[in-house]
């Protein structure tokens, strides 16, 4: 569906095969370095643009790295006057110091643009629930301007909220005839594990809901395929991005995930070496083409992916790309590395009679222990099954403990309907005064 776009963005279709990609970077690449060249953090760092002889000359200039975000907060990386900006927005700041992202308009729109490209379709007939963070993060409300964007009904669910529980999330979906909901993965699993707690089927008792778009965490096609059993087969449709980007991949018609390089260079960066490639294996780096508030050259987002230049059925001409995973995600146990992706491979490859929805796993020195719900007439056997397929798959020492449903999610996590209340300070003789100001 092409769109009218108020700034002067690349539109799909706009560009007939990689070489003719290839070439609308070059254009561009330019005006990014100049941007970047008057903010104080790059400074020192970059060369004046008329010195690159194309996008390959990338590969000599500096990484940025998320530590290089948290150095120059707040604004070491601002490329406008700070009247121009839209809206502010930090990381969640795990490492106890944030890192900034800053947008204007023009911005938004490039970003809003890049997530309704998903083969998800988004129009007027939709009702779109967000479930994803507004707060200080950007993931909401890119899905928010999308939805809008193309005409849709957003309901502004969040997901760092105590006014919408996971069983008013049921409720929402079921009576506003949620087409659309965006989210976390495991949301998907939490949100039809609430329902059947509620007396509800998530694969008939939603007929409106046609498809879950997801981000957040790895998602491998057992989950994937797990979510959609769990939701009468809609499409699971992934989205790929970052706070400090927005999105950056999206799934085309053929389901294959597409990275939006016609808004940004990506590469593929191997820190051992310090070489960099169009495609293949290792860190994706980007270098962003229309960024105005803050440009980023040479981003590198710790991710592990595998690119690849190949023509698709969808005519797009875009690089694919494969998110494999952090090195967060990650963990040692004895000599052996053990990724959550491969985990969770293993876990949703269960039958689906043993009802496994929620697992956890921790690494120890000598062996991994894991834990999974199952049904209880099956959690013996699921457990026994997955600690084969562990030992076989990984090659580590594991010991896998079958729970009943309940255990590692509790009926209240899943029924609790009690949300936010208001702050007061007249109360009651029977009321408890001492929660004047906690109003959580």
């Amino acid at each position: 569906m092409r769109t009218a776009l108020a700034r002067d963005l690349p539109v799909l279709g706009d560009w007939r095969g990689f070489d003719e990609l290839h070439r609308l970077q070059e254009e561009r690449v330019a005006w990014t370095l100049e941007r970047a060249l008057g903010t104080p953090f790059h400074q020192g760092r970059l060369r004046a643009p008329s010195s690159m002889t194309g996008i390959d000359a990338l590969s000599d200039l500096p990484v940025t790295r998320k530590s290089d975000l948290r150095d120059a907060y707040p604004f070491g990386l601002l490329a406008v006057e700070r009247e121009r900006l839209a809206t502010y927005h930090e990381s969640s700041g795990t490492s106890g110091a944030p890192t900034a992202s800053y947008f204007t308009d023009g911005d938004w729109e490039d970003v809003a643009d890049r997530f309704a490209r998903s083969r998800v379709g988004l129009g007027p007939a939709d009702t779109v629930m967000v479930r994803t963070p507004y707060a200080m993060l950007t993931t909401g409300h890119q899905a928010h301007r999308a939805a809008r964007a193309r005409g849709a009904t957003v309901v502004p669910a969040d997901n760092r909220t105590l006014v919408v529980t996971g069983a008013r999330v049921v409720r929402l979906l079921r009576d506003l005839d949620v087409t659309v909901a965006w989210s976390l993965p495991t949301e998907c699993l939490l949100w039809g594990a609430a329902a059947r707690f509620a007396g509800m089927d998530p694969g008939r008792d939603f007929p409106s809901l046609r498809s879950l778009l997801v981000a957040g965490e790895s998602l491998t096609p057992a989950r994937r395929a797990a979510i959609s059993r769990l939701w009468g087969g809609i499409a699971v449709i992934q989205d790929y991005g970052s706070t400090e980007t927005g999105s950056l991949a999206g799934e085309c018609p053929q389901g294959r995930l597409h990275l939006w390089a016609d808004r940004f260079v990506p590469q593929v960066y191997d820190p051992a070496t310090g070489r960099s490639s169009r495609t293949g294996t290792g860190h994706l780096v980007i270098t962003t083409l229309y960024r105005e508030a803050m440009p980023l050259v040479r981003y590198d987002l710790a991710d592990r992916v595998r690119i690849r230049e190949e023509a698709c059925e969808c005519g797009w001409w875009l690089p694919t790309v494969e998110v494999l995973g952090r090195e967060t995600e990650v963990r040692g146990t004895g000599t052996t590395q053990v990724s959550q992706s491969r985990l969770e491979a293993a876990v949703f490859s269960l039958p689906e009679r043993y009802g496994v929805l929620f697992w956890r796993a921790r690494t120890l020195p000598d062996h991994l222990e894991v834990e999974v719900e199952a049904v209880p007439e099956h959690a013996e056997q699921a457990a026994a099954e997955l600690e084969n397929a562990l030992r076989a798959t990984l090659g580590v020492e594991c010991r896998v403990r079958g729970r009943a449903q309940g255990e590692l999610v509790s009926e209240s996590v899943l029924s609790r309907t009690d949300g936010f209340v208001k702050p007061r300070s007249l109360f009651g003789a029977d009321e408890d005064w001492d929660r004047a100001f906690d109003y959580h």
